[in-house]
């Protein structure tokens, strides 16, 4: 956790730089409402994993701890080459991980999130399921069972997942002989198209040589076009992280047998008891979701986007200081927030008086965590966004 939280502001940097290429060659790699849903899936991970980490952690040492008989007097290696093997059977489990996340519906459910978007860059590799850890860390054991200490695994898969990030983009086209073996940009946007040669393909992390070896490997021949084959329609993180389990639910309810209802939730995503719907072919003339708020509310919305964005940031950051009452209404505040300003972005908000309840919401927590003069600056800003959404809602009506 540790390196993923002071790896955020590098990430943030770099994808200003790429705003900023995008926005000089006018190549529309980015669109706003995209971007902020992409964000927010990202802190909601972030956020609700203060509670997945428990789990998570707790079940990798408890197999670690399992594993001491059968390991008897051997161990680990805690040295560069002990790391670097963690590493590569990190990589190669995460390998299975993610293409048994696409195969399974009830892992797909934990993973459909990062492919919702129906555009390339460096902010989609923020895009993260808050379950996935969750309903996949139990490929993992068996480096536990090995004996890999877990402050060595978390490591290892958190500079796994780094590394992730920069090969979302298409900024870089090719690296030559390198992605003979390592996982690049052009590899993993084929990943993210929904094509139907490239549903599917590329499943690897770091490395790409499991895609090889396994047969799941699949050149960038064309441009991919992105997204899923049931596009997700929002630009509310909370809505899009909830969706694929109501999607799996309705699934479940439409079987009529016991067995078929199991057999739906680990068979692969498109199957019916009739067989698997083949993915749809791209025609050219498939269009984005777009959803975009009044100009005139737009100021507020990206204010009340940013406080949230910072106050979640606070959150991760003082999470060891505070009790879990705390930190568990500190997730509801940002939870509250994302959903409210995606769902006005995207329409059919709840109205601008609904946003009070957070605003309160976060006054309380300022005070039991920080200090009363902590939320009295935090009720002056809150205060601010209030009239000046006001002030531009009576703009937009005069005019």
């Amino acid at each position: 956790m540790t390196i993923i939280l002071y790896a955020i502001p590098v990430f943030l940097a770099l994808l200003g730089l790429e705003v900023w290429w995008d926005a000089r060659g006018q190549r529309g790699v980015y669109r706003m409402g995209d971007t902020l849903a992409n964000l927010g899936c990202g802190i909601m991970d972030q956020t609700t994993g203060l509670l997945a980490k428990l789990a998570t952690v707790a079940a990798f040492t408890g197999v670690y701890a399992l594993g001491a008989e059968w390991r008897g007097d051997w161990a680990w290696p805690e040295t560069a080459g002990g790391f670097a093997a963690a590493f590569v059977l990190g990589d190669f489990a995460y390998y299975w991980s993610h293409r048994w996340s696409h195969r399974v519906n009830v892992f797909w459910i934990g993973h459909v999130v990062h492919h919702q978007s129906e555009d390339y860059n460096l902010g989609v590799a923020l895009r993260q399921s808050a379950a996935q850890k969750l309903l996949m860390m139990w490929v993992y054991w068996p480096l536990a069972w090995a004996g890999v200490p877990p402050w060595m695994f978390a490591s290892a898969m958190a500079l796994n997942l780094v590394y992730q990030f920069w090969i979302h983009t298409e900024a870089i086209r090719h690296l030559g002989p390198l992605e003979w073996v390592l996982n690049s940009p052009s590899h993993h946007r084929v990943h993210h198209g929904r094509d139907p040669e490239y549903i599917d393909k590329n499943h690897g992390g770091v490395f790409i040589v499991w895609d090889r070896l396994f047969g799941t490997f699949q050149r960038e021949r064309q441009a991919p076009t992105y997204g899923i084959t049931t596009p997700a329609a929002t630009f509310n993180p909370v809505r899009a992280q909830v969706q694929p389990w109501v999607r799996l639910w309705r699934g479940v309810q439409a079987m009529p047998t016991l067995g078929l209802k199991l057999r739906y939730l680990f068979a692969p995503p498109g199957w019916t008891p009739d067989g698997v719907v083949p993915p749809p072919a791209i025609t050219g003339t498939e269009r984005k979701f777009q959803a975009e708020p009044p100009r005139a509310l737009l100021g507020p919305l990206l204010a009340r986007w940013v406080v949230t964005l910072v106050g979640a940031f606070g959150l991760l950051l003082a999470e060891r200081a505070l009790p879990m009452p705390l930190v568990l209404a500190g997730i509801a505040w940002v939870l509250w927030n994302l959903w409210w300003v995606g769902a006005t972005w995207d329409g059919d908000g709840p109205g601008d008086a609904w946003s009070g309840i957070g605003d309160a919401g976060l006054v309380v927590w300022a005070a039991l965590a920080m200090g009363v003069p902590v939320a009295l600056g935090v009720a002056a800003l809150l205060g601010g966004l209030q009239v000046w959404t006001r002030i531009s809602a009576g703009t937009r009506r005069a005019g």
